[in-house]
């Protein structure tokens, strides 16, 4: 499955995120609880962060969460789900997160990251859909 690989991440990030999986996995590789995934990210400006998440929970073909150890976020919790349907299956993304700083850090989810974060699962619905869904 395309999604149990930490290395398909990067396909399905914008470039101009400089996302890069930093964790030596191979490609045939599945998630597994308790798994650590280090990254490098520049989200803003260009500025390389370091992330690092941790698999807190694989039913395999039908979900998984993932939760920041360290990183930009004060929290992020995010669950992925994988949904049978008449048309064949829908991923659904729930994402928790809180920014650091305070009422400095809700200006600037305001101004910079809601929109950011948005456009990242835009971005990842496009692709996906041309990956999955495009007719030859």
């Amino acid at each position: 499955m395309f999604f149990s690989s930490p290395n398909n991440l990067a396909k399905i990030t914008p470039k101009d995120m400089g996302f890069t999986v930093l964790s030596g996995f191979n490609d045939d590789d599945a998630i597994y609880e308790g798994m650590l995934i280090d990254y490098t990210v520049s989200p803003l400006f260009g500025v390389p962060l370091k992330w690092q998440t941790k698999i807190i929970q694989v039913d395999y073909l039908v979900s998984f969460t993932d939760f920041q150890e360290k990183g930009p976020y004060k929290l992020w919790h995010h669950r992925h789900e994988f949904l049978s349907n008449e048309k064949g299956v829908l991923m659904k993304d729930t994402v928790y997160y809180e920014l650091p700083f305070g009422f400095l850090g809700t200006i600037v989810h305001v101004l910079l990251v809601k929109n950011k974060v948005k456009s990242i699962f835009d971005y990842r619905h496009q692709v996906l859909e041309k990956m999955f869904n495009s007719k030859p």
